[in-house]
């Protein structure tokens, strides 16, 4: 399938946000777009209605759902070319804060969930040869933060499946890119799209409490711009050759680099040790 072809795209957290506005953004340039939420009416009134539009209910949660959704969406269109796994939220606290039930549903929904979506779609592609799949991630799913451990943690795990699949599917014809925004001007650090933990400790009040109060003052004020967000989107789709991770934002950038660096530096002062390890009869790789 060529750049400039028209395309199919499968959305999901399609009523607001990137997921908005990159449906949005396809349905504006010709695209046909399958557009996801857990009430699609929240999708018809942030997108209106539209002929190349397929609204469809949507809890990734529930596997069934996600296998009837992706056949709506072939029995609709023939094809689906792109997967946008989009829905997910945040939660916000110290990792000791974090209940069970806290963790468990925020898994539930930001991987496993995911996974869901993925196992639904995936083999449309392999049997049409082509496709890709654009994980959204977050900049904390490649550099976790004080107070944000658990909702990192699951984008840690994106990243990972990403990485995989990225080398499972590439001799089948189709991409995964994983894709790190930083801080952009959403609703995500509103209560709809943020969970506060409900226990709070003292100990923690410099750190995770520290983040705390900068969500709260960084609310709407984030320098990245989501339309320009959803319209990156779209030139990956459109990319022969798109990367395995794409960084949107210049904090991202920053931060990515940042880590980068402290890696090697840390790497370098522990190498010794770290090439100790091996047995003394194994193969030394080059160091």
């Amino acid at each position: 399938m060529n750049s400039t072809a028209q395309k199919v795209w499968f959305i999901t957290g399609a009523s607001r946000g990137f997921g908005a506005l990159t449906a949005q953004k396809a349905l504006e340039r010709g695209d046909l777009v399958v557009a996801t939420a857990r009430d699609p009416q929240t999708v018809i009134a942030a997108l209106g209605e539209h002929p190349n539009l397929l609204a469809l209910r949507l809890d990734v949660k529930l596997e069934a759902q996600t296998i009837t959704a992706a056949q709506q969406a072939v029995t609709r269109f023939g094809r689906i070319d792109v997967l946008v796994n989009n829905a997910g939220y945040g939660l916000l606290g110290a990792v000791e804060e974090a209940n069970a039930e806290e963790v468990r549903a925020l898994y539930e929904t930001n991987v496993f969930g995911l996974l869901n979506v993925t196992r639904a779609v995936l083999p449309v592609m392999r049997r049409q040869g082509s496709g890709h799949v654009m994980n959204i991630s977050s900049v904390g799913g490649y550099a976790s933060y004080p107070g944000w451990g658990v909702y990192c943690s699951t984008k840690f795990a994106v990243e990972g499946l990403s990485e995989a699949m990225s080398a499972e599917l590439a001799p089948l014809g189709i991409h995964v890119t994983v894709v790190e925004p930083g801080f952009f001007r959403t609703d995500f650090l509103d209560a709809s799209s943020l969970v506060a933990m409900r226990s709070q400790i003292d100990a923690y009040s410099g750190t995770a409490g520290a983040t705390r109060e900068f969500a709260a003052g960084a609310n709407h004020t984030q320098p990245g711009d989501p339309a320009k967000l959803a319209s990156a989107l779209l030139q990956l789709a459109d990319s022969a050759t798109p990367p395995v991770r794409l960084q949107l934002g210049s904090d991202t950038v920053q931060r990515v680099r940042a880590k980068n660096q402290f890696v090697e530096q840390e790497m370098t002062q522990w190498l010794d040790v770290a090439l100790s390890t091996d047995r003394d009869d194994a193969v030394k790789q080059a160091a």
